[in-house]
């Protein structure tokens, strides 16, 4: 039997409410219940688990290289390579607290004309680095060896809906 708002904790009622609010940015409904509940709600676009699967393809392929250059990981190292005019694909975690630390972030992205997406949580960052510890946000530098799945990304990112409409 399901109960009403009204029985259930504030907290169920919040984390069904953010649930939806998570689910609505992505086209997958497999997603991991438990990753959804800490996500902010200004990370839009969410990629969706396909997308997040390519992402982590990239990561991995960016490391292989063997050169810092094509992935830099972390807030100082994004934003000091934002702030040098690099381009490429910023990939944010979804689940930062505080989000105040890079809520500026997606703005300055979006006046640079840099594509960005949201992931889940900060795991999948840093589990696609190759580190224990996850990563708040990675900025790819396209490469000749992986510029097709570079490409497929930013095309599929491009296309979801803007975090204001």
């Amino acid at each position: 039997m399901k109960q009403s708002k009204k029985d259930r904790k504030p907290s169920e009622v919040v984390a069904e409410r953010d649930k939806g609010e998570a689910l609505a940015g992505s086209s997958d409904k497999n997603v991991n219940e438990e990753e959804i509940l800490y996500v902010s709600p200004i990370a839009q676009p969410m990629a969706s688990s396909k997308v997040t699967k390519k992402i982590r393809k990239l990561i991995k392929a960016g490391l292989a290289l063997n050169e810092k250059t094509y992935v830099r990981n972390g807030l100082r190292d994004v934003q000091s390579s934002i702030r040098k005019k690099e381009r490429g694909l910023v990939i944010f975690a979804g689940d930062v607290t505080p989000i105040e630390v890079m809520c500026h972030l997606p703005g300055v992205c979006e006046e640079l004309d840099i594509p960005y997406v949201y992931v889940n949580s900060r795991q999948v960052l840093g589990s696609a680095l190759g580190i224990k510890r996850g990563s708040l946000m990675v900025l790819l530098k396209r490469h000749e060896s992986y510029g097709d799945l570079y490409d497929q990304v930013v095309k599929v990112i491009d296309s979801l809906p803007p975090p204001w409409s």
